[in-house]
């Protein structure tokens, strides 16, 4: 693999800079430099993370503002989205859901998506895989790899759950970018 890689990671959760969008920005963190180690002839990174809480109101304007737009191109051109959301009623919040509504369908075919969750309580730690992956998988994404459910008390102690889950997820998220990578060649 000698292209360059486009990661984005998207943000869901109403309150800007959250701790979500902490928690899901350093976990990309950890994931992309794994990756790199594990793919050591990628040329280069752009890792752009899109905070859906400051666009706010714009989200449901009838013709998107070109900051909704960007964030939408953004999402797509993505080559490894990671997609980050507080468990909101047992799933994700609405405010992912407005935004992941304005795609056409299947507009992230040949992502690779990894779905992250921040708990405030152990029952809703499988939403990551019962609700956002699905629908994720939905949008055409390809979800190769278990996401990041993290409690919120978890949080400060984020290093320690993300050096084993890196080490699960990395190698399968890099077979998974070698593959597309064959195929489009």
């Amino acid at each position: 693999m000698t292209n360059p890689l486009r990661v984005t990671v998207l943000v869901g959760n109403p309150k800007p800079a959250s701790r979500t969008y902490a928690a899901a920005v350093h976990a990309t963190g950890a994931l992309v430099e794994e990756v790199r180690r594990t793919l050591p002839d990628i040329e280069t990174v752009t890792v752009v993370a899109v905070d859906l809480a400051t666009l706010g109101g714009d989200l449901l304007a009838e013709t998107p503002p070109a900051a909704v737009r960007a964030a939408l191109d953004d999402v797509t051109a993505a080559d490894v989205l990671v997609v980050g959301t507080p468990a909101y009623k047992g799933t994700y919040t609405g405010l992912l859901k407005v935004f992941l509504d304005r795609l056409p369908h299947l507009a992230l075919g040949g992502v690779l998506a990894v779905p992250v969750i921040v708990a405030a309580s152990p029952q809703h730690l499988a939403s990551v895989e019962l609700h956002l992956q699905p629908l994720l998988e939905e949008l055409g994404a390809r979800v190769p790899t278990g996401g990041l459910a993290a409690l919120e008390t978890e949080l400060v102690e984020l290093e320690n759950y993300l050096e084993p889950w890196v080490g699960r997820v990395a190698p399968v998220l890099a077979e998974a970018l070698r593959t597309r990578e064959r195929l489009a060649s």
